[in-house]
């Protein structure tokens, strides 16, 4: 897949402002910090499309980028970091919480990891949201670059496994947003499921109309 466009959309800090129309969605998330917004800009071939807050944590929208006029990248807030109030805390859990649960154009998510340190406490209560809410999901290690090879390998196995229990769970992938290993991987695994979600699009509206 070649990306040719990317437009930012809109910030959502209420699900009433989501897009109304049913173009498939590939949402992005993992803690803040863990170098989500260096994904995003490489996958998109651009040196700054996300939007980062110059404090971490700071952010609390959904940021909507549409991506060749066809489908959207969407950047969920950043987690986890410890100077955020309780109170905003509890206002994101909602925000996504909903989302997950009534979002229907959601095709994959991106669930984002350190490869250095693993899945967290808070990385498997979101990986348990995304799995309860029926949402396919992939599990990408971000700065692969900082392991051996060897090291990376073995680490990929230790979470593959611990993960298994997930059912929506695709797959484990590395990333570096550095020498760009893992991207075009990420970007067959992204097609695929834009892919699938049109299908099934196709089908319902098929079904309906008869």
């Amino acid at each position: 897949m070649k990306i040719s466009t990317v437009d930012f959309v809109v910030g959502v800090a209420n699900l009433k402002q989501l897009p109304k129309n049913n173009l498939p969605e590939i949402i992005f998330i993992g803690r803040s910090n863990v170098g989500k917004s260096s994904l995003l800009n490489k996958l998109s071939n651009r040196k700054s499309i996300a939007r980062v807050s110059a404090t971490p944590g700071k952010t609390r929208e959904l940021n909507y980028y549409q991506i060749n006029k066809k489908f959207y990248f969407v950047d969920l807030p950043g987690y986890g970091y410890a100077k955020v109030a309780e109170h905003v805390k509890a206002g994101w859990t909602q925000l996504i919480e909903e989302f997950f649960k009534g979002r229907k154009q959601i095709a994959l998510a991106i669930q984002i990891v350190d490869a250095r340190l693993g899945p967290t406490e808070l990385d498997n209560t979101m990986m348990g949201w995304l799995d309860f809410y029926k949402v396919p999901f992939v599990l990408v290690l971000t700065k692969a670059d900082k392991l051996p090879k060897n090291k990376l390998l073995i680490q990929m196995n230790n979470v593959g496994a611990e993960l298994s229990k997930y059912k929506y769970l695709y797959g484990v992938q590395p990333f570096s947003a550095i020498t760009g290993d893992g991207r075009n991987d990420l970007m067959k695994i992204i097609q695929q499921h834009i892919d699938e979600k049109g299908k099934l699009s196709s089908k319902l509206v098929s079904s309906a109309v008869a």
